[in-house]
């Protein structure tokens, strides 16, 4: 008996023999232990939540690997998911003009499938998980190991994470204990991604890319193509800002996929009845264990001190928010006083292509320009208060 009960534990996966999720992810990486944990027949919540931030956090992994492959690895980046900053690759591929709508669509999938595993997570599940954010890495160049740079912090930031930025001494991050407060959390940003991803893929850039390209190849067999005279940026060896703007340009400026957007404002709608459960939910706590957000009575395990009523603040805005989405306040427009105004949720269900000149003209902003309630500063005013200043950082933090 003593023998097949010692066969019976060599059986077992690695993992549950001799260490935790975080050491797991730490060891193999996001891809391999979302691969074990999508295998499961029959996951905790516990599980299900790890399962919904790897495939969140592997989403933003298949970003920075394509980039990387590609060269897009500086700050140029005018999107979000690929702005952020990563080693430059050597030996990049050509730039493919289908590969900004590409990324987005892979991540797309992948926060969806994030989505998922956090709705099937009860309201009322009392696990909690335990994860050192030393652990989390990206694999950017794809090659199945940590290598220098790819840890969460080298990516992310480290103040952001709530480590140092002092090189001569830098700090350990702080483990979290996530729980279901955090599910309604995570599900919010990984709506808010998916949403920001709908809305690029329906103004697909393919083909203004591609015309970008082709025009700069044939200036460089001509001559070589000078430094963009505002910026100072480019010549002949790439893309500079005049190229940059003038794909944003011609990318909006083009019809773009009206189920796309209405996804787009499905998903940011969500945003905000997940932020307003999230709330809900950390509200109920009552113990201070290695938070990730705190209710007003906790602290954070980042290290960032949260203002008391920093969360009804935030949901104010986000009434705000919503009700632009929905077209029930309208967003002042430069050219006329209130009570006119643009209704940007018509933008989403009646899309059209953007115009700059149009915009800025007046002709192109008419067929969404109405008379109604205006929104206003106050909310946004009364949360930098609060923050001291520091609205962008809890923004990002809060999503």
């Amino acid at each position: 008996m003593r023998v097949l009960a010692l066969l019976c534990l060599i059986a077992l996966p690695l993992p549950a023999l001799s260490e935790t999720l975080s050491q797991e992810i730490g060891r193999t990486g996001l891809a391999a232990v979302a691969t074990r944990l999508s295998a499961l027949s029959s996951p905790t919540d516990s599980e299900r939540f790890a399962l919904g931030g790897v495939d969140f956090l592997h989403a933003i992994e298949g970003t920075f690997q394509a980039r990387w492959k590609m060269g897009l690895t500086d700050r140029t980046g005018m999107l979000p998911l690929l702005r952020l900053p990563l080693e430059d690759n050597p030996r990049p591929d050509p730039l493919d003009p289908a590969a900004v709508t590409a990324i987005f669509t892979n991540a797309a999938d992948q926060l969806t499938s994030a989505q998922a595993q956090l709705a099937a997570i009860p309201a009322t599940s009392d696990f909690g998980l335990e994860i050192s954010l030393d652990d989390l890495w990206f694999d950017v160049n794809s090659d199945g190991k940590r290598s220098k740079g790819e840890g969460i912090a080298d990516v992310l930031g480290a103040e952001v994470m709530g480590g140092s930025d002092d090189t001569a001494a830098p700090h350990a991050l702080p483990t979290i204990r996530f729980d279901v407060a955090d599910a309604a959390w995570l599900a919010a940003y990984a709506d808010l991604l998916t949403g920001i991803s709908d809305v690029i893929r329906a103004y697909d850039p393919t083909e203004p890319m591609t015309r970008i390209l082709t025009a700069r190849a044939t200036m460089n067999k001509m001559g070589p193509v000078n430094a963009d005279p505002f910026f100072g940026s480019g010549g002949s060896t790439g893309l500079d800002d005049i190229d940059l703007i003038a794909m944003v340009l011609a990318t909006l400026n083009q019809t773009p996929n009206h189920d796309l957007l209405l996804q787009a404002q499905s998903h940011l709608l969500a945003v905000v009845a997940e932020n307003r459960d999230f709330w809900s939910r950390v509200a109920l706590e009552k113990d201070n264990d290695r938070e990730w957000l705190p209710n007003d009575n906790q602290t954070s395990a980042l290290g960032v001190e949260v203002p008391k009523g920093t969360g009804a603040a935030w949901l104010v805005m986000l009434d705000q928010f919503e009700a632009v989405l929905q077209g029930k306040l309208l967003v002042p427009y430069w050219r006329v006083g209130a009570p006119a105004g643009i209704n940007v949720g018509r933008m989403l269900t009646d899309p059209r292509p953007i115009d700059l000149a149009g915009w800025i003209e007046g002709w192109d902003a008419l067929p969404y320009l109405e008379k109604g309630m205006l929104v206003t500063p106050d909310a946004t005013n009364a949360f930098d208060t609060l923050t001291a200043g520091e609205a962008p950082l809890f923004a990002l933090y809060l999503n």
